[in-house]
């Protein structure tokens, strides 16, 4: 009825016309699964973390590494931010430095900040062999052993590639890939795998059942309320392991071993990944490449102890449920730990900023005349100060009605 109502509003006058919606809304309520918190906060992706990485990839491709305060304000717009740049930099002070020149603000990376890149520069240099038996997995699991670059660079920073990997990886790996491209034009650039290694070709399921002297299974991470997801994940996991890297000419597509494979394939994947998540819709630029299958959606669904799928920031993506514990990411690669050490960077100039901030506010009240009661500071579970109570300028603090009450008798007997 809902539907057929939608369709008389919007002025729908066939039949055909009000089938279209409901198989459309129909097919969009496939996207559901129970939401799990400690994974919807593993998924959370801080905003201000991606920006400011952005300004750092801008800085250090300047000449000198240092940006006039008005080219970043130029940017603003393509990084999705309002406002003025000088405000948004003077908030990590430990990030960046603002200084004036020829009466002229210019920016540049604070030595902290210079010290965490120069370390993730020498990681990557160190994992470079890393790298290329990624690469090179990705590709011994796609049907030619071979993906559009276009494609790839899709992909890259999840799986931590650098930006130049192009020129970084592959020549310098000449015995393993090659670039190739057939037609001439630039989008039809693709790497090729040229040298099969047979020692990659294990999947991290395999690897782990070989260590434990054990046939190599899926595991399943899902409460044991869930009787009918169960029993389904328990039917599924019955059946031989199928390895993602098995030639796809040997299985028949839509039968129930090349769905096996599949889902290997996908859990390989995401476990070759930096945070062990990847979005659906990137996945599935590379569908004919994998062969997965056209509703790639609805087969994740049909194993939630294996992938966990949300559509959080109105993104869909899937995630290895395996791969954290709560929140929290199990094994962190190098990358992830100094990209985890600029967030910390991060939080530390935005704090400093806030109780520079706290301080000016209170001194403004100080000299209208206002007296601020000292309250107690609450603490988080980690005995930290939330960055939400210590900014005391912002009035939020007075929604609390017994917080107001206190506020104004005190300003009020101070008055008479």
């Amino acid at each position: 009825m809902e539907v057929v109502s939608f369709c008389q509003n919007q002025k729908f006058v066939n039949r055909s016309s009000i089938l279209s919606v409901y198989i459309f809304i129909r097919g969009f309520s496939l996207w559901s699964m129970k939401k799990i918190p400690e994974l919807e906060s593993a998924l959370s992706h801080n905003r201000r973390w991606i920006v400011n990485n952005q300004i750092k990839n801008i800085i250090l491709r300047y000449p000198n590494q240092v940006v006039p305060v008005n080219f970043l304000q130029k940017k603003f717009k393509t990084l999705d931010l309002q406002g003025k740049a000088l405000n948004w930099l003077n908030k990590y002070p430990c990030c960046f430095e603002v200084f004036r020149e020829n009466d002229e603000l210019y920016c540049q990376l604070t030595k902290r900040m210079m010290s965490l890149v120069e370390e993730e520069e020498s990681i990557k240099e160190e994992q470079e062999p890393v790298f290329a038996e990624r690469l090179a997995k990705i590709l011994m699991m796609s049907s030619n052993q071979r993906l559009n670059v276009v494609k790839l660079d899709e992909l890259k920073r999840n799986f931590g590639f650098p930006d130049d990997y192009l020129i970084r990886i592959v020549p310098k790996y000449s015995e393993m890939f090659r670039l190739i491209n057939y037609s001439g034009r630039r989008s039809s650039l693709e790497v090729e795998l040229i040298s099969w290694k047979p020692e990659l070709a294990c999947s991290c399921i395999e690897l782990s059942s070989r260590k434990q002297n054990t046939e190599p299974r899926f595991s399943c991470l899902l409460p044991s309320t869930w009787v009918k997801s169960w029993e389904r994940f328990n039917e599924f996991n019955s059946t031989p392991y199928i390895s993602p890297y098995t030639n796809l000419n040997n299985l028949v597509e839509g039968s129930k071993d090349h769905e096996k494979r599949t889902v290997a394939l996908v859990h390989e994947l995401l476990a070759l990944t930096l945070w062990k998540k990847i979005s659906i819709v990137k996945l599935t630029h590379l569908r004919r490449e994998f062969a997965l299958p056209e509703k790639l959606n609805v087969l994740l669904l049909k194993h939630p102890g294996i992938f966990y799928v949300t559509n959080k920031y109105r993104i869909y993506t899937v995630l290895l449920r395996e791969g954290y514990n709560g929140s929290k990411l199990i094994d962190k690669d190098p990358l992830v730990v100094v990209k985890d050490k600029f967030g910390e960077l991060m939080q530390e100039g935005l704090h400093e900023y806030n109780q520079r901030r706290r301080l000016l506010n209170l001194e403004k009240r100080k000299k209208k005349g206002v007296i601020v009661p000292k309250l107690e500071k609450r603490k988080d579970k980690n005995g930290d100060i939330s960055e939400e109570e210590d900014q005391e300028h912002k009035v939020g603090r007075l929604f609390d009605p017994e917080e107001r009450k206190r506020f104004y008798k005190i300003l009020f007997e101070e008055d008479s």
